[in-house]
């Protein structure tokens, strides 16, 4: 793999790996050869990524970021892949376990995005979760969360002091931590406690406030699968204003970023459609 062998001589390190495989699968199985040689673990999913798995006791994460930049740099062009992430891990042999010091090196947006026409309009905009890394940090920067319930509190904190503005959040436990590693009963609690928290949420929307809730790609850990498994996501507008109406099947998850460029007054989207007038009463 010339590409590869490219990726080892400019970082210093031989490679393992190569295969499309469970990140947690590649580093019970190749680990401790990892550590013995020091050598990257290098695999892809589903989904258009380049990952890289370090322990970090072997590597520091200083190195396996850069070693990313690295990786980022080479794989644009004709090997473009939408993001390079750093994967470091920690623990030992039967026991080795990804942490929470995941890094996302993204292409940037080949369009232009609901938050660059926000950030035209002066809309203030803010990210709780990895958000930014999506956008290679074009018009959005975003506090991290290990977990759901740290991103719930920063929804509140943001709710309870900005006066208007796009809160872009995304929490990661329903994809990272239950949907991939099919845990159902952890997958369940989540939701449990998501819907325990809904009613500190509405306590917090003024009259004109939407809320658009939507689960992504469809991360369903009921599957064989251990990857993005459900094509169809569901879609809930709630808010003061918001009428019950069933929304049907969309063509496309662009509508959501549609009727956001509606909400707020700003130019259209190259792609979706608007189901505001259809939500808001």
């Amino acid at each position: 793999m010339p590409l590869l062998d490219d990726f080892a001589r400019r970082t210093g390190r031989g490679w393992l790996g190569n295969t499309a495989s469970s990140g947690t699968a590649i580093i019970a199985e190749l680990g401790v050869e990892h550590q013995r040689t020091g050598k990257w673990i290098v695999y892809t999913s589903a989904d258009s990524v380049f990952q890289v798995a370090a322990h970090e006791e072997t590597v520091p994460l200083t190195e396996l970021y850069q070693a990313c930049v690295v990786a980022r740099q080479l794989l644009m062009g004709e090997h473009a892949v939408s993001r390079v992430i750093a994967r470091p891990f920690e623990g030992r042999a039967g026991d080795f376990r990804r942490t929470a010091h995941r890094k996302d090196f993204s292409i940037e947006p080949v369009g232009t995005t609901l938050l660059d026409r926000l950030a035209a309009a002066g809309v203030p905009r803010v990210g709780i979760g990895k958000v930014d890394d999506l956008f290679a940090g074009r018009n959005i920067t975003s506090e991290h969360t290990p977990t759901n319930a740290d991103a719930y509190t920063l929804i509140e904190r943001v709710l309870d002091t900005l006066e208007t503005g796009f809160v872009f959040v995304n929490v990661i436990e329903f994809d990272q931590t239950w949907g991939h590693r099919n845990d159902v009963a952890g997958f369940h609690q989540g939701l449990r406690d998501l819907d325990g928290w809904v009613p500190r949420l509405l306590a917090r929307l003024r009259p004109e406030d939407l809320v658009i809730v939507t689960a992504d790609h469809g991360n369903d850990p009921t599957t064989p699968s251990t990857d993005h498994s459900r094509e169809l996501v569901p879609v809930l507008a709630l808010g003061p204003r918001v009428t019950p109406v069933a929304l049907g099947v969309r063509r496309t998850f662009a509508d959501m970023g549609q009727t956001v460029a509606e909400f707020f007054g700003v130019d259209p989207l190259a792609a979706g459609v608007s189901f505001l007038r259809e939500v808001w009463a």
